[in-house]
């Protein structure tokens, strides 16, 4: 609790900070969201004209005051998860008040991860792009590729030194976008005009281009989302204070690209209004700063996605993977399947799409499909704190109509660049969808049964020593969440599949709890000193380690004398040596007499394909192999009822 207030402190340290986390994604929006402007409205037969120029900008104004603003910095930062944000915090706040509320987290979740793979693509090949005004013949792509594959590289080894250059960086780049923008602003004050939102009203009004114009505009918000999903690291109180700069220099800069492309009537939308504010003497120095924010950017979108997948996994929303741990900074992990898949990505986009004006298409749909998904589940938080039902309404109409006018424009770039966000958008949405109703199906073919039935049977199997000895201590995983019920599947395997002699029994029982970083157990002594249930409250963004976990409530048991895991082997026991531990895991397979209809038959094949490829039970419960044994049991039991057979006569 005393870390949390701390983290929430108001503190210079802390606003630098969440100048290096939080805002490289949203602080590069600068780099290409006015050249994608008026680069759609030339798509469409118009002219670049003053009006255009004043109403673009004050969209962009009253975009970042409307969408990132009010929506994220006043209302979302409150909905935080014991100090900690993002959209699957988010949901872990409310999935008990409606179970469809699991649609929006997995589609604000697939979003975010394709956004993972978006973000490096665009913001470092805009930034090489700014090399082509003194360098016409550069080749861009190698050089956007072979940084992006740098930044990959260097994740296994941990970010904590890099990360400490972010603030100093990012603090930087805005004050040279202020300045920027300041140097041309004093030259023509009538761009103040665009504050007005009367000018963004009347655009979106008279324009038929409206909508691609909003798709343009949308750009500006991008990285929004980062505000609320970087709350864990850097506080609401310095991502709330240290924003008012952040919007500050974003809106100078824009202003100053306004007044540049205001005073040239014939303006070309090849030329990117952001590098054509620069002073030639600086273009170099820019072009290298815009790249190192471009990095920053995508450093924190792929350490976001690691952080997303690791909550998705302990969510039972995507396949257990390998997760690392490269240094000892506080929720700085390292995801290896997760980094090569971006990595693979980002190449795609770079090689596919290669311009960054054809990659903002597809950049636009990601975050806009992840501000929907946020919407609704701050609306089903506003619900949970008994929030006033029209204020509720209010918010939800306000937000919806604005998001869902972002997405019809976004939509209308589909064929520009957005079929990629849907492709690997809906490539990612099938795993996690189908890994989570995979888990329902599953569940609803778990036959338990009274474990009271069984005391007397295993108490007796325990000491009969016409059965070999199995183990000294015998440890199963049970999903049953009450202690009085047992799978049928475990009684099976101690009892009738072959049976299984042991000292102690023990069940251990995992629950993932709505809080970050619960860690609580409780123990039942079901069968003083023969059947111990162990039952751990793990936070979604606790590891499951259970068998470290395991050991320490063990040494905490013998520490109290509470239980004795002595060898009972009379050659080991006159010596105090402790008892053999076992692990015994239960795999499923799907049985080829099957009760399942064709939808739920295929999301079952394509469950046990994705599990090939996933990290196998005992490694993703950090269980040492050599002391684990896997069961196959059936998903679906068949027994004689199942079955109509005639008998012939003789």
């Amino acid at each position: 609790m005393s870390n949390q207030k701390n983290l929430n402190a108001l503190s210079a340290g802390g606003l630098l900070i969440s100048l290096g986390i939080v805002y490289g994604d949203i602080g590069t929006s600068p780099l290409y969201t006015l050249k994608a402007i008026f680069t759609a409205v030339k798509g469409a037969g118009q002219a670049v004209t003053p009006e255009l120029v004043l109403g673009a900008i004050s969209c962009i104004i009253w975009t970042l005051t409307l969408q990132t603003t009010i929506k994220y910095v006043v209302i979302t930062l409150k909905a935080d998860n014991k100090g900690e944000g993002g959209i699957f915090s988010l949901y872990s706040l409310v999935r008990k008040n409606a179970k469809w509320l699991v649609l929006p987290a997995v589609i604000g979740g697939c979003a975010m991860l394709a956004d993972g793979i978006i973000t490096p693509s665009i913001t470092v090949t805009t930034a090489i792009e700014g090399l082509k005004l003194k360098f016409p013949d550069v080749p861009t792509i190698p050089i956007v590729i072979a940084i992006i594959t740098g930044l990959f590289v260097i994740q296994q080894f941990g970010t904590n030194l890099v990360g400490k250059l972010f603030g100093p960086v990012m603090f930087l780049w805005f004050s040279a976008l202020g300045l920027l923008g300041l140097l041309f602003v004093v030259q023509d004050f009538t761009i103040l005009k665009a504050l007005n939102p009367y000018y963004a009203v009347i655009l979106l009004i008279h324009n038929p281009a409206a909508l691609l114009i909003l798709g343009g505009v949308f750009l500006c918000t991008t990285g929004a989302e980062a505000l609320y999903s970087d709350m864990g690291h850097c506080g609401k109180n310095n991502i709330r204070v240290s924003w008012v700069f952040v919007k500050v220099m974003l809106i100078l800069n824009y202003l100053g690209q306004g007044v540049w492309v205001l005073h040239r009537p014939h303006y070309e939308v090849e030329l990117n209004p952001f590098f054509e504010i620069v002073p030639s003497a600086y273009l170099l120095f820019m072009v290298a700063l815009a790249t190192l924010a471009a990095v920053i950017a995508s450093q924190a979108m792929i350490t976001g996605s690691f952080t997303l997948i690791s909550e998705a996994v302990r969510l039972n929303l995507w396949p257990k993977v390998r997760i690392n741990y490269p240094s000892i900074q506080k929720g700085q992990i390292y995801v290896p399947s997760i980094n090569w898949l971006l990595w693979m990505g980002c190449v795609a986009i770079v090689l596919i799409l290669k311009e960054s004006g054809r990659m903002e298409g597809a950049y636009g749909l990601a975050i806009n499909l992840t501000f929907l998904s946020t919407t609704i589940l701050v609306a089903a938080y506003m619900k949970r704190k008994k929030v006033p039902v029209y204020v509720i309404v209010i918010f939800l109409l306000i937000y919806g109509v604005i998001e869902s006018t972002f997405l019809v424009g976004n939509l209308a770039k589909f064929f520009h660049g957005g079929w990629m966000t849907v492709l690997i958008g809906s490539a990612l949405f099938t795993v996690m969808w189908s890994w989570y109703v995979s888990r329902k199906i599953k569940n609803r073919f778990v036959k338990y049964v009274e474990i009271e039935d069984y005391f007397q049977i295993i108490s007796e199997l325990s000491v009969d020593e016409s059965v070999p000895k199995y183990s000294s201590q015998l440890v199963y995983l049970t999903s049953a969440n009450f202690k009085t019920e047992i799978e049928s599947k475990i009684i099976y395997s101690i009892i009738q599949k072959e049976p299984k002699r042991a000292d102690i029994y023990w069940l251990v029982h995992v629950d993932v709890v709505d809080e970050p970083y619960t860690r609580e157990y409780k123990v039942e002594f079901l069968i003083p000193g023969k059947l111990i249930r162990i039952d751990f409250k793990l936070g979604f963004r606790v590891e499951q380690s259970v068998n470290l976990l395991y050991r320490k409530v063990i040494e905490d048991l013998v520490k109290n004398g509470e239980v004795d895991i002595t060898s009972q082997y009379t050659s080991l026991n006159k010596h105090k040596i402790a008892g053999d531990f076992r692990f015994v895991l239960l795999e499923k397979h799907l049985s080829k007499f099957s009760k399942l209809s064709f939808y739920e038959r295929s999301v079952m094949d394509y469950y046990f394909i994705l599990k090939r490829f996933s990290l196998s039970e005992e490694r993703s419960f950090g269980l040492d192999s050599s002391y684990v044994d896997v069961e196959k049991v059936p998903l679906i039991f068949v027994t004689p009822d199942d079955i109509e057979l005639t008998r012939l006569p003789v």
